[in-house]
């Protein structure tokens, strides 16, 4: 007898619906490559369609001076699992890293210069305030106003949502501008006055209700806390995780088309029609061109682009304007310097600044994070990564060309870093669109309202950073939980009468 799902059908029954089910995956990037997969992987015919020349999104690789080298994110955060699970169905398990143990600095702090971020801190928020790496950073008058949170009456305690107003109101200007900022505008392209402390601390508002002070609440969730998970990442770089998906989706017999530009989805009976750019040509494996309908029909329709696109493809199929995107503007530079000098790592490896003392946000020295770039770079050899752009300014470099955007980023590396960098061998630059975190004021319930709207057409599903949040472990995750309602909706509908 054959096993019967939880819903009655057989595993006969189930394998049958989904070879059945079309599926098109708009956007080729690591969301729409998650999803596809998740699809094909139970037998639908999936098909990938994205707009660029080639997959991956942010997930890209160059060639830097013989190297070859990613450009998008490096690494994920191993909490949850759900990269480490993807990774392991790639076929890569075999090539994780994790990441060395590095130091973060604080650059271009008023009066002090460059100093090291204090660990004992949350979000920038210090457990103690008379720290001597606190005090370095916030000065004595910045402690001062700190101790304040000590005595302070608890009045609206427990209740503000607003990082940057919550900081500044118990601890003063100096810990926002100074400490908060420099993390949330360096690593998220954020203010601090965009974050919301419910989604950023979950139980921060609780333990301030309970210990009367920011700084007690604060040294309450860290001693809970233990260690962070660590930061993990592929020996030889994460654009192998686009090629093993690839290599997957093919053999699963996925349709993989590039440079094909989706204009518009329309529900039309019980199906989609995703139309593409009617300019587009179809080119096979063997380089040959054949003929290319405007036209995909499918059952199950995943929108897996960036924002942009995302809003205007799903305002078009719900009937209504969804809005500009929010993401923030980021530029990368990154250079491949002979510096010797950087080997022993003289500052650290990650250096944010405070917020509008200059060009760069951050700078990463990705080779000292990461070591088995030495032997893709040769000794004395380092990458570096200088990040422009966020919530509060426009991308210095962007109206400059190639050669100024170099050298600029060349400059703020040496003053970040403290090092002479006097040669470049090689520089890359890539402009992207960086999604708000789940932590920005009003993303989640945005996401949530989009997800709810996109939700009463059967067989309509959103994935991708703008609606999970940045960061390559949420947008996995997050990708195959809403594949699987999408797909397990398809599957199970027949036991509704569908």
């Amino acid at each position: 007898m054959d096993a019967v799902s939880a819903a009655g059908m057989t595993v006969d029954d189930l394998a049958a619906r989904a070879r059945e089910t079309r599926v098109v995956v708009v956007g080729g990037g690591l969301a729409g490559l998650a999803a596809a997969w998740q699809c094909a992987k139970v037998g639908m015919a999936v098909t990938v369609l994205e707009a660029a020349p080639e997959l991956g999104g942010t997930l890209r690789r160059v060639e830097l001076d013989g190297a070859t080298v990613g450009t998008g994110p490096w690494g994920w955060s191993s909490r949850g699992g759900a990269v480490d699970e993807l990774v392991d169905d790639a076929g890569l398990t075999d090539r994780v890293v994790e990441a060395a143990e590095t130091a973060t600095w604080i650059a271009r702090v008023p009066k002090v210069g460059a100093v090291p971020a204090p660990e004992t801190t949350i979000l920038g928020i210090p457990e103690n305030a008379w720290d001597e790496s606190v005090r370095a950073v916030i000065g004595w008058s910045g402690t001062w106003r700190a101790y304040l949170d000590r005595v302070r009456p608890p009045l609206t305690i427990g209740s503000e949502r607003n990082l940057g107003t919550l900081v500044r109101a118990r601890m003063g200007q100096d810990v926002v501008d100074r400490l908060v900022a420099p993390l949330s505008v360096g690593g998220f392209g954020l203010a601090p006055d965009e974050i919301d402390v419910g989604h950023a601390v979950p139980k921060l508002n609780a333990a301030l209700t309970r210990t009367g002070s920011l700084q007690a609440a604060v040294a309450e969730l860290r001693a809970e806390r233990g260690g962070s998970a660590p930061l993990k990442s592929l020996d030889g770089g994460m654009p192998q995780l686009v090629d093993a998906l690839v290599a997957r989706l093919v053999e699963r017999d996925v349709q993989i088309e590039t440079g094909t530009c989706v204009e518009r989805i329309v529900r039309v009976g019980d199906v989609y029609e995703v139309a593409v750019d009617e300019d587009h040509v179809l080119v096979d494996d063997e380089g040959d061109e054949g003929e290319s309908s405007p036209t995909r029909v499918a059952d199950l329709v995943i929108v897996a682009t960036g924002e942009t696109d995302a809003r205007r493809l799903l305002g078009g199929l719900l009937g209504r304007d969804l809005g500009t995107s929010r993401s923030v503007t980021r530029e990368v530079v990154t250079l491949v310097v002979d510096a010797p000098d950087t080997d022993a790592a003289p500052r650290a490896a990650t250096v944010h600044a405070v917020p509008g003392t200059g060009a760069a946000d951050s700078v990463v020295v990705e080779s000292a994070r990461w070591p088995w770039l030495t032997g893709e770079l040769g000794a004395g050899r380092h990458l570096v990564t200088v990040a422009f752009g966020s919530s509060l300014q426009a991308p210095a470099t962007a109206a400059l060309g190639d050669a100024e955007a170099i050298e600029l980023a060349r400059t703020e590396a040496e003053a970040f870093l403290g090092v002479d960098l006097p040669t470049v061998a090689d520089a890359h630059r890539a402009r992207f669109e960086l999604a708000r975190p789940a932590s920005a004021l009003g993303q989640p319930e945005e996401a949530e309202e989009i997800r709810a709207r996109a939700a009463g057409f059967d067989g309509l599903g959103v994935v991708g950073a703008w609606v999970s949040g940045s960061g390559l472990a949420r947008v996995v995750a997050d990708a195959a939980d809403e594949t699987e309602r999408v797909r397990r909706a398809r599957l199970f509908a027949a036991e509704r009468g569908q």
